[in-house]
């Protein structure tokens, strides 16, 4: 049976919107490492739960928890975090132990603490840098392609800007998602506990995220805003990209994983980060850049657990020959 949260309106909301690297990390942690899976490919999965240690693992088990979805606003903040991960994670690292306790209290104040939240209680600074960790370790790996979806995140801009100054808010929160319906009394979205709230004269924060097709994440209850976060269209293509023209030229040239490879290392990458973003076994990659190093196109570095790789200054000669060409 569906569960469904309830944000009732009695006229047409204000809109904006807001972009959150910080919530994308969290629906990506939620899907491939807490067990809440959201659409996300079983490929990034993978390799996002290879990238992130023991402590992570440990630390996000509550996330999904059966029958809850509310956690502390440490994790997801009140209102969207616009700040970098990485000070996201750095001020998780530096948060008071008691903080933690103070946000357990606050969410599940109608009854005792529940019991997938009582270790994180009972130690809260070995908790707060578990997560830390584990944010950080799943930035590392899914920011290369945060840094692609820009055009998509701000073509999604573009669309709530059109729709709140002509007019069309009430289709364009109906299109949001299949998880989340529009109708006469307001916003029907598809949870994992049933609430409802008045919007009142709040307004309403869309945040586009980068993340698996069902993936939402709202905040109904903050006195000054609503904020959902949903995946922003076209996000599908981002798992794996078309192959451009100079890569096809390349691929007759050497092969299309190698071509692949090569163009994807405009800036080092680790071995981790290329299987999972050409969509290639480990075990592949590596063969295919002892290849490209033997043909003096690719460096390899050892960075404690991770392999990087760059390209030569020989492989910047010859990209350049195709693309004159």
């Amino acid at each position: 049976m569906t569960v469904w949260s309830e944000l009732r309106m009695t006229a047409t909301p204000q809109l904006s919107v807001s972009i959150s690297p910080h919530l994308t990390a969290v629906a990506m942690i939620s899907d491939a490492l807490a067990g809440r899976h959201r659409g996300l490919p079983d490929l990034w999965r993978q390799a996002l739960r290879s990238r992130v240690g023991r402590p992570g693992h440990q630390a996000v088990r509550p996330l999904a928890a059966p029958g809850y979805s509310v956690v502390p606003d440490c994790i997801v903040p009140s209102t969207p975090a616009s700040g970098d991960v990485p000070v996201q994670a750095a001020a998780l690292r530096e948060l008071p132990p008691d903080r933690l306790i103070t946000d357990l209290e606050q969410a599940f104040s109608d009854g005792p603490l529940p019991a997938h939240w009582r270790s994180a209680a009972e130690h809260p600074g070995a908790w707060l840098h578990g997560y830390a960790s584990a944010l950080s370790e799943v930035w590392n790996t899914v920011e290369p392609l945060w840094q692609r979806a820009r055009p998509l995140l701000d073509r999604e801009v573009g669309r709530v800007g059109l729709a709140a100054v002509r007019g069309g808010v009430e289709p364009l929160l109906g299109s949001l998602n299949h998880r989340i319906a529009y109708g006469e009394r307001g916003l029907l979205i598809s949870d994992v506990e049933s609430s409802r709230f008045d919007l009142g004269n709040r307004k309403i924060v869309l945040v586009p995220m980068l993340a698996g097709k069902d993936a939402v994440i709202v905040s109904l209850d903050h006195e000054e805003a609503v904020w959902i976060a949903y995946p922003v269209p076209g996000a599908e293509s981002m798992w794996r990209r078309p192959a451009a023209p100079l890569r096809d030229e390349l691929s007759a040239l050497m092969g299309p994983v190698r071509a692949d490879l090569l163009c994807k290392i405009g800036r080092p990458m680790t071995m981790s980060m290329l299987a999972m973003d050409l969509q290639v076994a480990p075990s592949s990659i590596t063969y295919h850049c002892d290849r490209l190093r033997a043909a003096r196109l690719i460096t390899r570095e050892r960075r404690g657990r991770e392999v990087w790789v760059g390209r030569t200054r020989r492989a910047e000669e010859l990209l350049e020959l195709f693309h004159r060409g």
